[in-house]
C-alpha cells in the first residue's frame, strides 16, 4: 500500500501520518524495530522477539468455506503444469507439479490505493521512427504488485536492497477466507483461521510466507469494487488482523504476509497495525497478489522478484510459485 503525507483517512479529520503515529504508540511494544546493518539482521530472530508472549488459546473452529478457492484472477496464466491434478485448499484443480505467475501486468488502469497515484506512461520512442521502441513510466513504488519493506512504516528499517536473496525464496502457505469476504468486505484472517488451517494441512513452516486468499481479484477490473469504495469515502477490503500477524511472528517466525488485496491490513484500518508489527520485526508484505486459487494450499515455494529501487520502501515485484 502507499500512503501520502496529509492524505485523509477513510475517519473524516484523521491524516494518514497522524494515524499511523497513533497506531505505532499503541502497538510500540509488540513491534520490534531493525537493526541498522543487514547482514545482522538476516534470519528470523526479530520474529521471536515480536508480540507479548501469550500461549495459544484453545482449539478454534473448523476452517472457513473449504469450496471458494475456484475462480482465476484476471490476467494471470499457468505457465506450466505436469503430473494429474491436485486438490488445493478448496477443490480447484492446481496439478501435482507447476509453476504460476501471482503478479498482475502493471499499468494505468490497476487501481491504486488512492486515486491519483495510478502508474503513468508515454512512449518515448518507436520501431518506425528511432529504430527501437520505450516507453516512459512515472511510478509510486507500491502500485500494481508490490513490496512493503520494512522501512516502508519502521523509522531505520530495512529498505527494497536490504532484503537478502534467501528471504525471498521462500515456502509459502494460503489460507483461504473467500467465502467470508463475499459476505463482509472487513473480514480479516484471524487466529481461529490459522489454527484450522493447521489442522487441515500441517503447521506453517518456520520462515514462510503466508497468503490470504479472499477473492477480491475478481473485482481488480474496477476501482471503486477493488478499493470498496463508500459514499463517505472509506475504503473496505479484507486484510490480516494484527492479532493473527502478532501469532505468526511469535509462533511460526514468519517472513512475509501477502494479500491478494491493496494492503495486508484491511481497508477500514486507520491506525495499520499490521504494517506496524510486521515491518517493526524486519518483516514485509506482499500485497495485490493474483491467481492465489491456483497454487496449492501447502507445498509452494515463492519468487519474490523485488525491483532493488536503491532507498526504496518497497517496490514492484514478479512473484513466483512453483510446486
Amino acid at each position: 500500500m502507499c500512503i501520502e503525507p496529509g492524505a485523509t483517512q477513510s475517519h473524516p479529520g484523521m491524516s494518514r501520518r497522524a494515524a499511523i503515529a497513533a497506531g505505532a504508540a499503541v502497538i510500540a511494544s509488540a513491534a520490534v524495530a531493525s537493526p541498522a546493518a543487514a547482514e545482522s539482521r538476516a534470519g528470523s530472530r526479530a520474529a521471536d522477539r515480536a508480540g507479548s508472549g501469550a500461549a495459544d488459546g484453545a482449539a478454534s473452529r473448523a476452517a472457513d468455506g473449504a469450496d471458494s478457492r475456484g475462480g482465476g484472477a484476471v490476467g494471470n496464466r499457468i505457465e506450466s503444469q505436469a503430473g494429474n491434478g491436485a486438490v488445493g485448499e478448496a477443490g480447484g484443480r492446481v496439478g501435482r507439479h507447476g509453476l504460476r505467475d501471482l503478479t498482475y501486468p502493471l499499468g494505468p488502469s490497476f487501481p491504486a490505493f488512492a486515486p491519483g497515484e495510478e502508474a503513468v506512461r508515454r512512449t518515448v520512442t518507436t520501431v518506425e521512427d528511432d529504430g527501437y521502441y520505450m516507453q516512459e513510466w512515472r511510478v509510486i513504488e507500491h502500485i500494481g504488485t508490490h513490496v512493503d519493506a520494512p522501512v516502508h512504516f519502521t523509522a531505520g528499517g530495512r529498505t527494497a536492497t536490504e532484503l537478502l536473496p534467501s528471504e525471498l525464496v521462500i515456502p509459502a502457505v494460503v489460507v483461504d477466507i473467500a467465502r467470508r469476504a463475499r459476505r463482509d468486505a472487513d473480514t480479516v484472517v484471524t487466529v481461529e483461521d490459522l489454527r484450522a488451517f493447521e489442522r487441515r494441512y500441517g503447521r506453517i513452516p518456520d520462515g514462510a510466507a503466508v497468503l490470504m486468499y479472499s477473492g477480491w481479484g475478481a473485482k481488480v477490473g474496477d476501482a471503486d469494487a477493488y478499493r470498496g469504495s463508500d459514499s463517505a469515502g472509506g475504503l473496505h477490503f479484507p486484510g490480516f488482523g494484527a492479532e493473527a500477524c502478532e501469532w505468526l511472528l511469535r509462533h511460526r517466525r514468519i517472513r512475509s504476509l501477502g494479500v491478494d488485496t491493496l494492503s495486508i491490513d484491511p481497508g477500514n484500518s486507520s491506525t495499520f497495525d499490521t504494517h506496524l508489527i510486521l515491518t517493526g520485526a524486519d518483516r514485509y508484505g506482499l500485497e495485490n497478489l493474483a491467481g492465489l486459487d491456483r497454487i496449492p494450499a501447502a507445498g509452494a515455494t515463492i519468487f519474490v522478484g523485488l525491483v532493488p529501487y536503491e532507498g526504496g520502501s518497497g517496490g514492484q515485484a514478479r512473484v513466483l510459485a512453483s510446486w
